[in-house]
């Protein structure tokens, strides 16, 4: 019995680590296509905020807040925020800036 206990919690930490890295990587994504709309440059994403949970739709998963960072004159910096539920993209929240 404990054997098959190692087993299913071995497993559910293999599983959520696969999910935070898909998380992250539709993060990424989602912040390359800010970026390209707003016609400013990239500069790092990084989560903020990560926690497991209900989502909206009623089932289990990941809940994040990831910011990533843009310039749009090469000296400026200015921090956007990403809201996601697993790999879809909840809302953003992007500050005035220089164009």
């Amino acid at each position: 019995m404990a054997g098959l206990w190692t087993l299913i919690i071995i497993g559910s930490i293999i599983y959520f680590f696969w999910l935070n890295r898909k998380v992250a990587e539709a993060a990424n994504l989602h912040a390359q296509r800010q970026i390209e709309q707003l016609n400013v440059q990239l500069m790092s994403v990084a989560c903020n905020k990560r926690r497991v949970g209900i989502l909206k739709s009623g089932k289990p998963g990941i809940k994040s807040e990831f910011i990533f960072e843009f310039s749009s004159d090469g000296q400026c910096v200015y921090q956007g925020v990403l809201i996601m539920e697993n790999e879809l993209l909840k809302s953003v929240v992007i500050p005035p800036h220089k164009i």
